[in-house]
């Protein structure tokens, strides 16, 4: 059975991602990229659907992990009845095939490890042929299922029923190299990799890269966590970011709201390139650039709220069987429905993040300024279309409030580009929309009974996007009407002194969705929260709500997508970049008004 979600860390080589429980197991990972089908995907069923696990044998051994300072270069000790282990699991930075090394040392007296290897293509659908294949002195384990293969280096592994599994002593001092290589079938298997180079080079990388890091308060640490996990979700060759390392780890414990999240969602890496270009990372901020103009080429009409890691634009959503689900939710999900939605908000949130580029001194080209002004000719015509919103309705389209603000904030940012910036285009007509988009929300978003703006045209009820109206600028955070808002988003949404999205208890009844109601407080709109109290002049309650949330982080400072107040457990898709870019944002307008204070 998987392990809590919060057991999990991550290692990346920025392509893709392996979770390693602190069991010693390796659960989830998909190979070559983020988005390819499970070698091992135990954590949405068991052992079976494919692990990895080195551990000591001692059923009694407890162990501690951490990652050595700024990289993902995971190192778990391990203490037993006759000694001490340290495994520190990587993925080598830099090679064009994905490695993932496990290296093994025993620190003090003798250690018994165990090594479990159970391979399954295609989301547990392929057991691979598996062949053993002269290396020179040593041996290989070569594993082949249709376009992909794997081979295994280390000591010799027995083969079992449907696994390959060895037992080793270790004495003190002893160190054991053992690594997994993705190749294409069609080929031969690659070279070994020197595993001690790739290993200074791997924290070399990580660490020259954080090197460039620029934050000042007190939640430096959880800020640097935040931005590497940012940098390891965002794919090394195409830019693209995905919004988590996971599929279908579910929302509810045993329910159905289950969803893919291995692509790049246009708004959460919009998002994610500000938080770069906040703190430095300009190059950064360039190549996710590249990738969206790559990806929304064309016709405005098609444009989608989400692409793959290359920015392919066929992602249907369906149902797996191979697979049961994390500790039984279901079903298990790949692809994504909301890829066919219309999203208001979309183009809002892409105007905004390539207008803090042009602040940040990335320079508008031939192509990049004329499919801004193209995308802003869509908003021209689409308006005031109802849409899915942000949360992705998978009901009736709606007039979301947020959406319309977000259209509001794509002409905002159409005419400063023009007036400040120097670049063409009709920004008295865009002004004019803009203006027109202000009035009708200002009379048909807000509820003058409650002082509060609400979550769609005609209802009662708010939504914790509504705190994006100080992010963009569409109001101040000591305005009146904002500050009503909050009053109200605190009443509704707060459990157990958490935020909310939104009212999901009466989802069915409001025709948000046809899913059975029930999930948790959202940590992304919690950080929201804390940096809307930050921004009011409310710093002690940002502290408060701040310390709280970064509290929660796992023992290695990461976050999934929602928390369970009741139980103390992670929920939902991890890591999950929206909730670290969320605190990252909440981190500076703490700093920001702290020292405001001083």
């Amino acid at each position: 059975m998987s392990l809590p979600i919060e057991d999990y860390a991550l290692i990346s080589d920025c392509r893709t991602g392996a979770l390693v429980g602190r069991n010693g197991s390796i659960d989830w990972l998909c190979l070559p990229r983020y988005d390819s089908p499970s070698v091992f995907a135990a954590l949405l069923g068991d052992e079976e659907h494919g692990h990895w696990m080195v551990a000591p044998t001692d059923p009694e051994a407890t162990s501690t992990r951490h990652y050595l300072d700024r990289t993902f270069v995971l190192v778990t000790t391990w203490t037993t009845a006759t000694g001490e282990l340290e495994v520190c699991d990587f993925m080598p930075h830099g090679d064009h095939l994905s490695n993932i090394v496990r290296r093994i040392r025993c620190v003090r007296g003798e250690v018994d490890v165990v090594e479990e290897l159970r391979m399954r293509f295609g989301y547990a659908t392929a057991l691979p042929w598996v062949r053993r294949m002269a290396d020179g002195d040593a041996e290989m384990l070569v594993a082949i299922a249709g376009p992909d293969a794997l081979v295994r280096r280390g000591p010799a592994l027995v083969a079992g029923e449907r696994h390959h599994a060895a037992t080793y002593t270790m004495a003190e001092g002893e160190t054991i190299d053992v690594s997994l290589t993705w190749f294409r079938s069609h080929l031969d298997p690659p070279d070994a990799i020197d595993v001690e180079a790739g290993h200074l080079e791997t924290i070399r990388w990580w660490r020259d890269w954080a090197s460039r890091y620029s934050h000042e308060g007190p939640y430096y640490e959880h800020v640097m966590r935040s931005l590497l996990v940012l940098r390891a979700l965002t794919d090394e060759a195409t830019g693209g970011i995905v919004a988590a390392a996971t599929t279908s780890l579910p929302e509810q414990f045993g329910g159905q709201r289950n969803w893919d999240y291995r692509y790049v969602w246009l708004r959460d890496a919009a998002l994610t390139l500000a938080a770069f270009l906040t703190h430095s990372y300009v190059s950064e901020a360039q190549n996710w650039r590249a990738w969206l103009l790559r990806a929304i080429a064309g016709d405005p009409a098609d444009i989608q709220t989400m692409y793959g890691l290359a920015g392919e634009r066929y992602l249907p959503e369906r149902e797996l069987s191979s697979l049961p689900g994390y500790q039984g939710a279901s079903p298990v999900r790949v692809g994504n429905a909301a890829v066919d939605q219309f999203q208001g908000d979309v183009i809002g949130e892409i105007m905004v993040a390539l207008h803090a580029a042009r602040e940040a001194g990335v320079t508008e080209d031939a192509f990049s300024w004329p499919l801004q002004r193209s995308l802003l000719s869509f908003v021209e015509e689409h308006w005031d279309d109802a849409d899915h919103g942000i949360w992705e309705i998978r009901g009736d389209p709606r007039a979301f409030t947020h959406s319309r603000v977000m259209m509001w904030a794509a002409l905002d940012r159409g005419v400063r580009a023009v007036r400040e910036c120097g670049l063409d285009g009709p920004a008295e007509r865009w002004e004019s929309l803009r203006d027109r988009i202000r009035d009708e929300v200002e009379s048909q978003g807000f509820d003058a009974a409650r002082n509060s703006y609400v979550q769609s045209y005609g209802s009662s009820a708010v939504d914790a996007s509504l705190l994006h109206l100080v992010q963009v600028g569409y109001c101040g955070a000591d305005d009146p009407r904002m500050l009503g808002t909050v009053a109200a988003l605190e009443h509704d949404l707060l459990q157990d002194g958490l935020l909310m999205r939104y009212r999901v208890d009466d989802a069915s009844a409001n025709g948000l969705d046809d899913f059975p109601p029930g999930e948790h407080p959202f940590l992304p709109c919690s950080f929201w929260l804390a940096e809307q109290y930050a921004r009011s002049g409310r710093l002690d309650d940002a502290r408060t709500l701040m310390d709280r949330l970064v509290g929660l982080t796992n023992d290695v400072g990461l976050l999934s997508e929602e928390y369970d107040t009741s139980t103390g457990r992670h929920v939902g898709n991890t890591p999950q970049a929206l909730t670290h870019l969320a605190m990252v944002q909440a981190a500076d307008w703490i700093a920001r008004a702290a020292q405001g204070q001083s």
